[in-house]
């Protein structure tokens, strides 16, 4: 990828992150946090509101968080590939994965996760250790499924020989014991592994997480295990293995998971380019057909308020779950009401749009 097409991208990015965040009505989630959560997303989308009014200031500190995110990870790029180009692909991958988008657009703790794994990794590659101990408290009080990163990090200082990793994220693994935090593991086997693997799907679009998982356990069996790959490969494993016992929340995972982009993008350019040209085909129509399906999914997010007006209600749950509150709030305003008792989440919802319950 050129440097110039790599530029368009990245301003297209923006552009659709600002647009999205601007114009997607408050979720479900993004309600809780803001009326009846008193957690560090919940101070970050009060003070954007105080900066710029609406919805885009409610997820103001989130995209600025996330395009930090994506400076980082051009950082971290740079450091596994020798051609610029590559480094140009594996960033633009990056932040048009759906998950990505979603985090950016949306006010959530992953993307604050997300950056700090980011950022930890480069400073641990480059040597700068000062500040990993600061990244790893942060971790601990913002996400109790950060849990997860400790014991990939466990892994990797037992294994690399690296005792002060090991002794200190082993540290924190024994906190969250200690503390009765982490994730939640109860319930019977219910079967909700192949739930997940859509889940996932959704995050990276179906054929780019099918190639993931591949990569992942391509590295597991004959690659080199970075640092990154052992926080990918124990979220994703853990993640599996807690779905065929219980309902697993991707956003718990997700953080970790999509890190490793730039192993994907690695290891098909070392498979493209140790073949000769005239048998490079049928690798470059695999890669557009993915491509095509990453663009797909990326248009139904920017263009999901047509799609939910195209398909109706119910169709699409997670969608119908964000705009039916926000539509029906305008149809309560046509009609002059100011007033309305909902059930659970939708009610915080339809309070962000000026309609209270009637029972207060």
């Amino acid at each position: 990828m050129g440097k110039k097409l790599f530029l368009w991208l990245l301003f297209l990015y923006v552009i659709l992150s600002v647009f999205l965040a601007a114009t997607t009505p408050i979720t479900p989630h993004e309600a809780k946090n803001l009326y009846e959560s008193h957690s560090l997303v919940t101070l970050l989308m009060q003070w954007g509101s105080h900066i710029v009014p609406g919805l885009l200031g409610l997820r103001l500190f989130f995209m600025l968080f996330s395009f930090l995110s994506l400076r980082i990870f051009y950082e971290l790029s740079q450091r596994y590939f020798k051609k610029r180009e590559d480094v140009y692909l594996s960033t633009a991958l990056f932040m048009f994965l759906p998950g990505i988008i979603t985090a950016t657009v949306l006010a959530n703790v992953g993307i604050i996760v997300l950056m700090l794994v980011l950022l930890f990794v480069l400073l641990y590659e480059r040597r700068n250790f000062a500040l990993l101990p600061f990244i790893m408290l942060a971790l601990f009080f913002i996400h109790e499924a950060s849990i997860i990163f400790f014991v990939a990090l466990l892994f990797y200082g037992i294994t690399h020989k690296d005792k002060p990793l090991a002794v200190l994220s082993g540290a924190f693994i024994l906190a969250f014991v200690y503390l009765a935090k982490g994730i939640e593991i109860s319930g019977r086997p219910t079967g909700h592994f192949i739930e997940v693997f859509g889940l996932y799907a959704a995050v990276f679009s179906p054929l780019l997480f099918l190639y993931f998982f591949y990569t992942m356990y391509r590295i597991l069996l004959r690659g080199k295990k970075t640092l990154m790959w052992y926080i990918s490969f124990t979220a994703l494993v853990v993640s599996l293995l807690l779905s065929i016992r219980q309902k697993v929340y991707i956003t718990d995972f997700a953080p970790y998971v999509m890190i490793s982009t730039i192993a994907m993008v690695e290891v098909f350019m070392n498979s493209l380019r140790v073949r000769l040209p005239q048998f490079r085909k049928r690798y470059k129509r695999a890669f557009y057909v993915v491509m095509g399906f990453l663009v797909l999914s990326v248009a139904m997010l920017v263009f999901s308020r047509p799609l939910y007006i195209v398909t109706k209600e119910g169709t699409h749950p997670f969608a119908a779950q964000i705009f039916t509150p926000y539509y029906f709030a305008k149809k309560l305003k046509a009609e002059g009401k100011k007033c309305y008792d909902a059930k659970g989440r939708a009610a915080l919802q339809l309070r962000y749009y000026g309609i209270s319950s009637c029972k207060q």
